[in-house]
């Protein structure tokens, strides 16, 4: 964690780990290193004792992240003899983690942003943010987000967003499922949101985040012969049992975690 660069700030605070992008200037606009430093920073969290979410937001209130730097070199790619991007790296380790993922959404969220707001479980945003697609008006297309938007929002205003490229309010962000809420106190919505999820159990809300993470995509009968033998597997922690046991005894359950 103590190698991040200067453009991503890592904070941990009490059980949740901040990272906020700090390039206001450029609108927080990603670079290549910075992908490389997010996916660094989510996977060095799921090993950390007593972090049980983390929270992406971006520097100042005008900009969550504007997408990729298109001032800063080539901002696709680095190596087209490379089958690896570096956004879908971290959105490949994002999907991986075992810690709930809550945006911030604090200004402006475009193109590669909207990427890195699809791919967390939960989304607050002021009022003033505004979310977009930009893509084709630079000749372009947002095809990595996709992987993360698709399952996010019904198919035609997705379609309308990646074809014409214009933006949309926070009220429509959340009319059409891509936020949880919009609020003029983000911080304290924000904390309102953590708090309903660190009081419950970390090993239910870390296994029950891989089961919602490999269902995604299955068929029924996948999913439900997949499920049926979780369900058995989530009986069998600590928490569950603490957890049944505590509201026998009509008390507040003492997690492990385990």
């Amino acid at each position: 964690m103590a190698h991040s660069p200067p453009e991503l700030l890592v904070e941990t605070r009490g059980p949740v780990l901040w990272l906020t992008l700090q390039r206001e200037a450029r609108r927080n606009a990603l670079t290549h290193g910075l992908l490389a430093a997010l996916a660094q920073a989510i996977d060095a969290a799921q090993t950390q004792d007593g972090i049980r979410a983390i929270v992406l937001t971006g520097a100042g209130d005008k900009a969550f992240c504007a997408g990729m730097d298109l001032q800063s070199g080539p901002a696709f790619t680095t190596n087209y003899a490379d089958p690896y991007g570096h956004l879908a790296q971290l959105l490949r380790r994002v999907h991986a983690s075992q810690l709930p993922l809550i945006a911030r959404v604090n200004g402006a969220c475009m193109a590669g942003g909207m990427g890195l707001l699809a791919m967390c479980d939960m989304a607050v945003a002021s009022p003033q943010a505004i979310f977009g697609l930009p893509e084709v008006k630079v000749g372009v297309f947002p095809a990595q987000v996709l992987s993360v938007l698709q399952g996010l929002i019904p198919r035609r205003q997705l379609n309308e967003m990646c074809l014409t490229g214009e933006p949309i309010r926070a009220a429509q962000a959340l009319e059409i499922g891509l936020l949880n809420y919009v609020d003029a106190d983000l911080d304290g919505r924000l904390d309102w949101l953590l708090q309903r999820l660190l009081d419950k159990s970390p090993a239910a809300i870390r296994r029950g985040r891989y089961t919602l993470k490999t269902v995604e995509a299955m068929p029924f009968d996948q999913a439900v012969a997949f499920t049926e033998s979780q369900i058995a597997l989530f009986t069998l922690t600590d928490d569950a049992r603490e957890g049944q046991k505590a509201f026998q005894e009509k008390r507040p359950p003492q997690w492990t975690g385990r």
